[in-house]
């Protein structure tokens, strides 16, 4: 069975887009992540639609909110069929342990994640908000709750995956944006590394987007990058 690593982010406004992408991708070779804007514009619709593609889906809505509610969030998500979701860490243990009980109900529940250190922060940011200390310190942190609390693994930087996988272990799913092609810009995001450096790091799976959604030819990218990894593992 297949397990491919990428996961093109298909950041859209309207459905069409996002599957216009899509039916220049191959499944055999990507995930597709779904994201706020996409999902707030579409609904499940385009998930039903991604699948029927033959994609496995990432829903990614970061779910943050009292347990109860993030409960019903992740249960209403695994029953759309998707193969990951995820929530913030930062919403705490109970709330993190209230969404892994609602996926022991579905037959197949998809992985659960939880979102550490959004990738578009530095610590000048982080010490805005109130947390104190550099990125991996509050990432290794949140790490370590979302596994206790019973999560498949987190989302963070390419540049935590080396302690994250040292503290976690091999098996606790590391999930990274921030993935950048070295002949790329570095757009929005400020804790970034090449896909080839992410998967040395431990990386388990790579969040996609600009890079080949932007690209001349989309497939011709997605299928120049798995190249690489292959050759880079």
């Amino acid at each position: 069975m297949k397990n491919p690593k990428i996961i093109v982010a298909l950041d859209y406004s309207h459905a069409r887009d996002a599957l216009a992408i899509a039916a220049l991708l191959d499944p055999a070779l990507c995930r597709v992540k779904v994201g706020k804007e996409l999902f707030t514009a579409s609904g499940p619709a385009v998930v039903e639609a991604l699948r029927k593609k033959g994609f496995e889906v990432f829903l990614d809505l970061k779910f943050h909110d009292i347990p109860h509610t993030v409960s019903m969030a992740c249960r209403a998500a695994a029953q759309l069929g998707v193969w990951m979701v995820n929530v913030h860490a930062s919403g705490g243990r109970a709330m993190m342990q209230a969404a892994r009980e609602a996926m022991t109900v579905e037959k197949r529940p998809p992985l659960l994640v939880a979102v550490t250190v959004l990738t578009s922060l530095a610590a000048t940011d982080l010490k805005e908000v109130g947390m104190e200390g550099d990125p991996q310190a509050a990432v290794l942190r949140l790490a370590l709750l979302a596994q206790s609390a019973g999560l498949d693994g987190v989302v963070c930087s390419a540049q935590e995956a080396t302690v994250l996988g040292q503290a976690c272990g091999p098996s606790f799913c590391l999930v990274t944006p921030g993935i950048r092609l070295a002949e790329g810009g570095s757009d929005d995001q400020k804790r970034i590394m090449t896909p080839q450096a992410a998967l040395q790091a431990g990386a388990h799976y790579l969040v996609i987007g600009r890079p080949i959604t932007q690209a001349k030819d989309p497939r011709a990218m997605l299928q120049h990058i798995d190249r690489q990894m292959h050759e880079s593992t």
